[in-house]
């Protein structure tokens, strides 16, 4: 039978209905937020994964970080450490591949912004490690600022900034010279420490790392008010350990960012590094080395004990912060959880290569050794691998305020 023209007009409006009610329909614009949502949830775990054997070695070498005038103790070839093979391993997660680092990608995400890294002398070897990479294709120059250490980009007009900061309250160092000083801490675990929190506002990037500096004798303040101690025999305080304390200050700081940021209707982008284990065989005081040649395999070594607590504590206060910044908008908090890959490799420590060449003159009984920072180049330049990718995350996926969907 021969269908008359006028059907298929006659039927428009049944096809139409049919078509938007349909519930495989989804307007074009809707989709593709979908989508991209399902882009940006597929992000790596980077905590979990192995060290695998690598032939491409490390990005730099000793010499560009003497350009840089990185802390010599952490520079073990200069000092003279004979094995090398601690500088051709790479992480793999277990559910992707971690790029390796891209200096001008770095570079451009961070021009005309400020990056302060915060907190101890891990903070400052993971800071080093990252001007010895990015020196590889752009080399900064010292510029005095009050209060930090600052290296400035000129052609990307952007800073990076190392802010000496133990305890991130405030607070007094122990000194192990009883004559100098007290040989307890003493932190105000509700003030946070002023040196870096005054420059809160001309920051873009704030990386804190820090935890190491709670595990040594110490008193802690309220208010005027003494409310415990760790190892403080002969004082008349109670004894609460750290793990609270750490607790407190790490919320004091995140919660002192945001509200700071707040003030002032800035947008700044926060990031907590978790706890890198130190690997002593034996106290670090008493003559504690870490001799071991080669990575931890997956499963020789478990995290647990302090380890394990303080990284549980601060991924916890990130997320802490995270809810506490959602009424002001505008923030971006994250972990960087370095504390499982960093425990696997006991390798990359400095040693007895903290200091130049500690056996010309024959083995000693005894040489003091650092298990707790990493040379250069080393584990730690992985940490920043896995910073990139964070950056490069962010870059893809704006501020979440909110989406506006068109129909």
């Amino acid at each position: 039978m021969r269908l008359l023209p006028w059907i298929p007009i006659a039927l428009l409006p049944a096809l139409l209905y049919l078509y938007f009610t349909s519930p495989s329909f989804i307007p074009l614009t809707y989709t593709n937020f979908i989508e991209k949502e399902k882009s940006y949830e597929n992000i790596c775990d980077y905590s979990n994964g192995t060290w695998i054997h690598d032939k491409k070695g490390p990005l730099y070498n000793d010499t560009i970080c003497r350009k840089i005038k990185i802390k010599q103790s952490q520079n073990c070839i200069i000092n003279g450490r004979p094995d090398s093979d601690y500088l051709y391993w790479r992480w793999k997660p277990s559910q992707c591949n971690l790029p390796r680092f891209e200096p001008l990608t770095f570079l451009q995400l961070i021009k005309n912004k400020n990056v302060a890294f915060v907190g101890d002398s891990l903070a400052r070897n993971q800071i080093e490690s990252l001007l010895c990479m990015l020196a590889t294709s752009s080399t900064p120059k010292r510029v005095k600022h009050k209060g930090s250490r600052r290296w400035h980009f000129a052609s990307y007009n952007a800073n990076l900034s190392f802010y000496w900061s133990s305890f991130l309250v405030q607070g007094i160092q122990r000194s192990d010279s009883p004559e100098k000083g007290s040989k307890y801490n003493t932190m105000y675990l509700d003030h946070v420490n002023e040196r870096w929190a005054r420059d809160i506002d001309e920051m873009d990037l704030i990386v804190l790392s820090f935890g190491h500096w709670f595990l040594v004798p110490s008193v802690y303040y309220e208010g005027d008010s003494v409310i415990g101690c760790l190892n403080c025999t002969g004082l008349n305080y109670n004894e609460i350990g750290f793990y609270g304390p750490l607790r407190k200050a790490l919320r004091t700081s995140l919660n002192s960012i945001v509200e700071r940021k707040a003030a002032k209707g800035n947008r700044i982008d926060v990031i907590v590094e978790t706890i890198s284990p130190s690997h002593f065989a034996g106290d670090w005081d008493k003559g504690g080395t870490c001799s071991k040649s080669t990575p931890y395999s997956e499963g020789e070594k478990k995290l647990e004990g302090t380890d394990a607590e303080i990284r549980k504590i601060e991924l916890e206060e990130v997320e802490n912060a995270k809810a506490y910044s959602k009424q002001f908008g505008g923030f971006r908090l994250e972990a960087l959880d370095i504390t499982k890959l960093a425990l696997l490799r006991p390798d990359g420590h400095p040693g007895a290569y903290m200091n130049p060449f500690p056996f010309a003159n024959g083995v000693k009984e005894h040489v003091q050794n650092d298990c707790v920072h990493w040379c250069l180049p080393g584990p730690i330049d992985t940490w920043n691998e896995i910073l990139l990718e964070m950056m490069k995350k962010w870059k893809e996926k704006p501020r979440s305020e909110g989406f506006l969907l068109s129909f």
